[in-house]
């Protein structure tokens, strides 16, 4: 298993690296220049060459390219365009809420969709599994923009029970349960989404392991219902269950841009929004490395998983 490990993470330095390759290509290309965005349109044309001058846009992109990259190798992400700070710092500051706010979506959405798919299983055909499928399918085809503006009306504006957005309270105590309130209704939006989708794979797993004929053994073996389901099938349904889950964390990146923008959540999403409107090339390139080495960690997490779920699956 470690020598897999070693393997996987040389392999994946490549790969980042053509990752960041691409990710600066499509940044660079990208209609638009920061000094047009910080600067008055009226500013004389000496004054805008000197600024690129400094920002050093106008080096061929192959060698701003390379300076970014040997930046990257001593730990320095550079400084972002739009507030002149280290965009090691701005990332640091804005990681924090985002993994609170999908590490508790997904966890919910974890605990949520897989009884609930097991149970649908073991009751194939009945009302309990009709209506738990067509409630995932209701979850699964409501856009979350959609979903977020409705529950911010309803339990904000109707109700006035909940924040319409933010992680704390302006001139608050800043306590537990005033973060609580704030994170009820991201988490609400996000959960919704995990669960319309993964009920229907869990479902799908179990229902393919139900069948099989070594657990009609156990059956007739005299076992108890709830053994055979949750040790013997669930065991080995868990393989499809952690693909779909280890492919839900890198989404749960991108879904959370829209949510973020929705509930002004001020996480890495909202960052890289307003990173993109103003051509903050900096603070783009560090949030794209970011996420390419939670994709590729999350992949590798999701092979390690494998083997600890099936004890059939191993690694040279």
């Amino acid at each position: 298993m470690l020598h897999y490990i070693v393997r996987r993470v040389l392999i994946a330095v490549p790969v980042l690296l053509g990752i960041t390759i691409l990710n600066f290509c499509i940044v660079n290309l990208a209609p638009g220049n920061p000094v047009d965005m910080y600067l008055d349109p009226n500013t004389p044309k000496q004054l805008m060459e000197a600024k690129k001058e400094m920002l050093g846009l106008n080096d061929p992109i192959i060698i701003q390219y390379f300076k970014w990259l040997w930046q990257l190798l001593h730990g320095d992400f550079g400084f972002s365009f739009s507030s002149f700070a280290p965009v090691t710092h701005i990332i640091g500051e804005r990681i924090g809420p985002t993994l609170v706010l999908t590490s508790i979506s997904l966890t919910a959405g974890l605990l949520i969709a897989i009884p609930i798919g097991i149970i649908s299983a073991v009751r194939q055909n009945t009302r309990f599994d009709y209506i738990m499928t067509g409630l995932s399918f209701i979850g699964t085809s409501i856009p979350q923009f959609f979903l977020g503006l409705g529950l911010i009306y309803i339990f904000a504006l109707h109700f006035k029970i909940l924040p319409t957005g933010g992680m704390l309270t302006i001139g608050g105590d800043g306590s537990l349960g005033d973060r609580i309130r704030h994170l009820i209704l991201p988490v609400s939006v996000l959960t919704i989404a995990i669960v319309g989708k993964k009920i229907r794979y869990v479902r799908a797993s179990m229902l393919d392991v139900l069948k099989q004929d070594y657990l009609r053994t156990a059956r007739a073996k005299g076992l108890h219902e709830f053994i055979v389901t949750n040790k013997h099938a669930l065991r080995n349904a868990l393989i499809p269950i952690i693909t779909v889950y280890g492919m839900e964390i890198p989404l749960l990146l991108g879904g959370s841009i829209i949510i973020e923008q929705i509930f002004q959540w001020p996480g890495i999403g909202q960052l890289t929004m307003q990173s993109i409107l103003s051509r903050d090339y900096p603070t783009l390139m560090g949030l794209n490395f970011i996420a390419a080495i939670i994709v590729l960690a999350t992949n590798l997490m999701t092979d390690i998983l494998y083997s600890a779920a099936d004890p059939r699956v191993k690694y040279n």
